[in-house]
């Protein structure tokens, strides 16, 4: 796969899932912007990157030109308690990280999209979370908000497919990035999350990141509107 002619913009892109899909594009000869909060433990002498929380409505986003061939939302919140102990402000911020900063992201970056759609094809990406599709006790807060994602994915992928910007999300189940650390903080948490998945064992963000160049690249121009699930097998398997 060559993207030497592409540009992408990865949101979140200093850790975890994020920074190993920032190193996938740019390895395969894409321009890789990167925006985070936080600066990443390594840089790429080939990426642009920018300190921005996107979260925040008072912060101005950094100025994109030309066109924009794709768009990766990798911020992520695990916010997990009984519904009773839930306030209304953990919903609260579950939307605004996975669900408001997108919508703030995209409508910024849609003329660039759309530049780079007239022109062959654009891409955008967004997480979910396997607790959308399966029940899971505790997950009240983020199952909402990650399935106002999955709505928000299949409303603009019939929105701009007759602009050819296409749109995805994944659904990952639990994966070793530090979001996770404090559920996989010891051999007990880790072997006890690893029963859950028919395959026991938890992700690699290599794998989700590898699944997530392919979406995003020319060669999965066909696909658009799908919720794909890297959960080893959690959602579909008993």
């Amino acid at each position: 796969m060559d993207l030497k002619d592409k540009t992408y913009l990865v949101v979140g892109g200093s850790h975890g899932i994020g920074a190993e899909l920032v190193e996938q594009l740019s390895g395969l000869g894409a321009s890789v912007i990167c925006w985070s909060r936080t600066e990443p433990e390594n840089k790429n002498a080939g990426v642009s990157y920018a300190q921005v929380d996107v979260c925040d409505r008072e912060a101005e986003l950094p100025t994109v030109e030309g066109k924009l061939h794709g768009v990766a939302y990798c911020p992520g919140s695990i916010q997990l308690a009984s519904f009773p102990r839930l306030k209304i402000e953990a919903f609260e911020q579950d939307l605004e990280v996975n669900l408001l900063g997108a919508v703030r992201v995209l409508q910024h970056c849609i003329k660039a999209l759309s530049a780079a759609g007239a022109d062959g094809g654009a891409s955008v990406l967004l997480f979910s979370t396997v607790a959308v599709r399966v029940g899971l006790p505790f997950h009240a807060s983020i199952a909402a908000a990650k399935g106002a994602v999955e709505g928000l994915v299949r409303s603009l992928a019939a929105e701009y497919a007759p602009k050819n910007i296409r749109f995805n999300a994944i659904a990952p189940s639990l994966t070793d990035t530090p979001l996770a650390a404090g559920l996989l903080g010891d051999d007990k948490k880790r072997d006890a999350s690893a029963e859950r998945h028919p395959l026991k064992r938890v992700g690699d963000p290599r794998e989700t990141a590898t699944t997530a160049t392919h979406l995003l690249s020319p060669d999965a121009g066909w696909i658009t509107g799908q919720v794909i699930g890297i959960d080893g097998g959690m959602s579909a398997l008993r």
